[in-house]
């Protein structure tokens, strides 16, 4: 595949009790829809910084008036499908890679990203069939492909697990794909994440607030 890449944000509405449950002993669910709020909104300016394409994928399916605040004039919003999480990610990517381009798949939960992340995921995918950027949790925060590779998607049951990563690169492994690895970076689900996070210098300060931390 040949062209720059679509980045997909796969983004969930914001919803008080709905979001970062893992965050409510710290935050309280109006305190955690509020951070998920701004690891939304820094995760669409990231990737529309980037100079990709890009398109969020939201859930459910009535949040499109929940998302559209946080989607900028030339990006493109679609609902999330039925389905597990690999599911949703195999049909978000399929329009972009049926139609020969690659695709970054992110998710909103990666306080540190950056675009020179996704920059350096695109030049990868020029000389590799997989990208994946691990998170410190044995998930990923970041999956590109420059074709497609379906076993990647139908992982089941181990979706949100410690050993996601490892079930991907086994997946990718046994399709002949090719892979590259990113630097690790923490997703920011529970309260040791957000203390972690806390001494991160690269956390943005408006998500250093939300979380309370002073600078």
């Amino acid at each position: 595949m040949t062209g720059q890449p679509q980045v997909i944000v796969m983004a969930k509405a914001p919803r008080p009790g709905r979001v970062k449950t893992r965050l409510h002993p710290l935050l309280g669910p109006t305190g955690s829809a509020r951070l998920a709020a701004g690891l939304l909104a820094h995760t669409v300016s990231v990737a529309t910084a980037s100079g990709f394409e890009v398109t969020v994928a939201y859930d459910p399916p009535d949040a499109a008036d929940d998302i559209s605040a946080f989607v900028p004039s030339g990006a493109g919003m679609v609902p999330q499908p039925p389905g597990d999480l690999g599911e949703r990610m195999g049909a978000a990517a399929t329009g972009p890679l049926s139609s020969g381009r690659p695709v970054i798949l992110i998710g909103t939960d990666a306080p540190t990203l950056r675009v020179d992340t996704l920059c350096d995921a695109a030049e990868r995918l020029e000389r590799t069939d997989v990208v994946l950027g691990p998170a410190a949790d044995g998930g990923y925060y970041l999956l590109g492909l420059s074709r497609p590779v379906p076993a990647i998607f139908a992982l089941g049951a181990v979706w949100g697990g410690p050993t996601v990563l490892l079930d991907s690169l086994d997946a990718a492994a046994k399709e002949g794909a090719t892979v590259s690895l990113l630097e690790i970076r923490r997703d920011l689900d529970t309260p040791d994440d957000a203390a972690a996070l806390a001494a991160d210098p690269d956390l943005p300060p408006e998500l250093r607030q939300l979380l309370g931390v002073t600078a």
